[in-house]
């Protein structure tokens, strides 16, 4: 069942389709392609109420198994202009479909701030106005407090994506991002603040649950063994090997190795920081991070969960700032703000670029002195983007929009890829990766995208052999024609995983794949 709401009225349906239509278009990055491809047309704006907002489930996703939590936000890009897409774990995407519904299509725009709320096949628009404004953490603690309900679960916006930030994300819960294309924005263009769901039955059916339940219990027994690097040290457990290698983007990607890595590591967070591992929904690998800080000012609340690799790279070596406990005040602070850590912390990676080359001085960036390592500096810049103040209405454009703004040939030194800044993996040692930023439709994104690292005898070379291709190990700068035979092989997989909602960290390989598929759907 899909949900159609016009918040221009208020009014909504349910639309269901034929089998050969859901086999041809899965779920998730299957279902934003279809309808954004047939409803929207090359000429609507973005931030208009012509753009369509959608969240898409996969047939997987609310399966009980690990890796079920996956889900994917859509809609036309405020920031590259093309195809969106932002995908998200936790738990909202499981709520929804155990409530009854495999996607939610927002359109128009609502006169004054509003939410959903969707609860055991049911669905009302209720009023905002008292939300707005606040952030993430206030508004979950206010929806819940007027529904009376502690289990709901919400995918929301707080601040920046209130005042349409192009780099602003939709938050599910506190701590889980659909960070990448801005959808963020596109949510405070409709004054949606927030989908609010409760399923207090489970409405998904499954053909077969045996083979679901087989994989479930086979993680269950094996994930300190298979995935135990994730359980360890959560996404940031290979930061140290790509320092090492030369491939952990520092100063703006002037360097690829950084002096302070060992502080922000995964390593450094697990011995200092850290006070819980937390999961997704059914998962038993528990790869996210929960902090607390309290030190020299900064600090970090657990709920807000704590920053992951990307965010230690974008906000932390990218900005030459090795100190891990403001690396983690500023996650907290994209978190409550919904933004996007990546796309935040390399646009003001880039303006300290900028201001270190004498491009920008104290009086364009409001008196700050914008330089590398200086992490107040980019706490601050974090806080001025969200509520585009001063030149942080500059920076709130994003990259490349904030490098034509600023001229004197700063475009030279904005990292991104057709408008989205890239994410922390340098196309300099990963070859393929780089051909995969240049062919995305969403451009620089790393999640549907080749990791030559992963080239070595392993899970990632079992499976392309699985798809009929016998191509040795490789180098990671190779660019030959093995290369990219693997590079189509793994940007179909992590596609097919994008729209049936499964979690790409989870080893259940091809065949297993396959079988908790047909399980689930029959």
């Amino acid at each position: 069942k899909i949900l159609r709401v016009n918040l221009t009225d208020g009014s909504m349906r349910t639309e269901e389709y034929d089998d050969l239509w859901y086999r041809t278009w899965y779920g998730g990055r299957g279902f934003n392609a279809y309808f954004l491809m047939t409803e929207v047309g090359p000429e609507v704006d973005p931030l208009s109420p012509e753009n369509k907002l959608i969240f898409s489930m996969g047939p997987i996703t609310g399966a009980p198994i690990s890796g079920s939590g996956r889900s994917s936000v859509g809609a036309k890009s405020p920031l590259t202009g093309g195809y969106g897409e932002g995908d998200v774990g936790g738990f909202f995407g499981a709520e929804l479909k155990h409530a009854g519904f495999d996607a939610i299509i927002c359109e128009g725009r609502a006169p004054k701030p509003v939410y959903l709320w969707i609860h055991d096949g049911q669905a009302e628009v209720r009023d905002a106005t008292h939300l707005w404004g606040l952030n993430t953490l206030e508004s979950q603690e206010a929806i819940r407090a007027e529904l009376g309900d502690r289990r709901i679960r919400t995918a929301q916006i707080g601040p920046a994506g209130e005042n349409m930030v192009r780099v602003a994300c939709v938050i599910n819960g506190l701590k889980h991002a659909a960070g990448r294309t801005c959808m963020g924005a596109v949510m405070g263009s409709k004054n949606l603040k927030a989908v609010a769901c409760r399923a207090t039955k489970n409405l998904m059916t499954m053909a077969d649950p045996a083979p679901v339940t087989k994989h479930a219990r086979w993680i269950g027994e094996n994930y300190l063994t298979v995935t135990r690097h994730f359980y360890d040290l959560g996404t940031a457990n290979g930061l140290l090997t790509l320092n090492a290698n030369g491939g952990l983007p520092t100063r703006n990607f002037q360097t690829g190795v950084f002096e302070g890595a060992a502080n922000i590591s995964g390593e450094a967070m697990r011995d200092t920081i850290l006070v819980d591992r937390e999961n997704c929904f059914a998962c038993v690998v528990r790869c996210k991070r929960a902090v607390k800080v309290d030190k020299n000012g900064y600090r970090a609340d657990p709920a807000y969960g704590g920053p992951e690799y990307e965010t230690l790279g974008s906000l932390g070596s990218c900005c030459g700032v090795g100190d891990l406990a403001a690396v983690a005040h500023a996650n907290q602070l994209c978190n409550a703000y919904s933004l996007d850590t990546i796309g935040t912390g390399t646009t003001i990676a880039w303006a300290m670029e900028c201001f270190e080359r004498g491009i920008l001085t104290t009086e364009d960036t409001d008196g700050i002195e914008l330089r590398f390592g200086n992490a107040d500096a980019m706490i601050a810049m974090v806080e001025k983007m969200a509520r585009r103040e001063g030149f942080g209405n500059v920076l709130a454009e994003g990259v490349a929009r904030a490098a034509r703004v600023v001229g004197k040939g700063s475009i030279e030194f904005a990292m991104q890829v057709k408008g989205q800044e890239l994410p922390m993996h340098e196309p300099r040692i990963k070859q393929g990766l780089g051909v995969g930023y240049a062919l995305s439709p969403t451009g620089a994104d790393h999640m549907h995208n080749i990791h030559d690292t992963t080239m070595s005898p392993g899970p990632a070379m079992d499976r392309v052999r699985a798809m009929g291709l016998n191509i040795p190990p490789l180098k990671f700068n190779d660019i030959g024609p093995d290369k990219m035979a693997f590079y189509t092989a793994s940007v179909n997989w992590r596609s097919v995983n994008n729209c049936i909602g499964m979690c790409n960290f989870l080893p259940y390989g091809f065949d297993g794949t396959v079988e908790i598929l047909k399980g689930v759907t029959g």
